[in-house]
């Protein structure tokens, strides 16, 4: 990942971290567990798919057996939605108990530093996103909002924009590493500011931006992401060779070029894609690699999903 630390996992490893009660027990503090190792030996399996930023938080794609199981307090908030099926989901924390179901459209939240135990009766699919404190308060900063009081416990709870924010998300967990990255960190801040919104103890409402980026700072942004270089085209560094925060950057940039930077630089990338396949006789495989797409199949699913069909068809076509 292009200005960040990134790793996949590798859904084949099987070792899983040791229970919490395995910890030494010298009358100290307990460190919290890390969200990906705790929900690793909670699931009892490793997550299909992960990418992790250093300064936004993680996503992993789970899919798991059936789950009995207390989950330990965690260093950074989890936030989880379903992407297919419907399942009823039980919660306890205390002597609370919550029960609801899993679908697509609704969220659960476990708090950082919370602990519940769960019962979930059959398999399913889960897609979560670990989220340091340190993003909420960063993006509270950013936005301009009072600071933020803690997240909500939630367990199945309507709402449809972060399910979808956060399965959009995970849809970029495999591709192209400096496009995918720079969405996830986009769709990252967005999760973080809709949390502020609408699942904190005290509602935070951003103040609205208005004005964009100066001539000389957007041909900067804009040189930046069409660098055929090993240049770094990361959210963090787009917003700081601006003198802007994240947030306020793509704010600007939209505002001045009406797509956000992952859409210009997606816009970008498909500009070169059909240029090369209507004007050289390079073979898909070879335009793939030249635009940096892990595999042939990578660099097909992503111009069918905004040209409508396969790059030979495209290229069949027009030419």
């Amino acid at each position: 990942m292009t200005g960040s630390t990134a790793r996949m996992r590798d859904p084949s490893h099987k070792s899983l971290p040791p229970s919490p009660s395995a910890q030494p027990n010298d009358g100290s503090a307990p460190e919290l567990r890390a969200a990906d190792a705790e929900m690793a030996r909670v699931l009892k399996t490793q997550p299909l798919r992960m990418a992790s930023d250093f300064q936004s938080g993680a996503i992993a794609y789970w899919k798991h057996e059936a789950l009995h199981d207390v989950v330990e307090p965690m260093a950074d908030h989890v936030v989880m939605t379903y992407p297919v099926g419907s399942q009823a989901l039980e919660r306890r924390s205390g002597k609370s108990a919550a029960i609801s179901t899993a679908r697509p459209g609704v969220v659960t939240i476990i708090p950082a530093g919370s602990t519940s135990r769960w019962d979930i009766h059959r398999p399913m699919h889960v897609v979560q996103l670990y989220l340091p404190q340190k993003t909420l308060l960063r993006i509270a900063d950013e936005a301009n909002t009072a600071g933020p009081g803690d997240l909500l416990e939630r367990t199945g709870h309507p709402d449809a924009i972060t399910s979808r924010l956060l399965l959009s998300a995970a849809d970029a967990l495999d591709g192209r590493a400096a496009l995918d990255t720079l969405f996830r960190q986009q769709l990252t801040d967005l999760l973080a500011t809709r949390l502020l919104a609408a699942h904190a103890g005290v509602a935070a409402t951003p103040q609205p931006i208005v004005g964009g980026l100066s001539p000389a700072v957007l041909r900067r942004a804009i040189e930046r992401l069409r660098s055929d270089s090993d240049a770094d085209v990361s959210l963090s560094a787009l917003a700081s060779d601006a003198g802007l925060s994240r947030f306020h950057f793509c704010r600007a940039f939209k505002e001045s070029t009406g797509l956000s930077p992952h859409g210009w630089l997606r816009q970008h990338r498909l500009e070169q894609a059909m240029n090369m396949l209507r004007e050289t006789d390079e073979s898909v495989v070879s335009i793939a690699a030249a635009l940096g797409y892990s595999s042939q199949t990578a660099f097909a699913a992503a111009f069918k999903k905004l040209m409508g069909e396969t790059p030979s068809d495209w290229r069949k076509r027009v030419r």
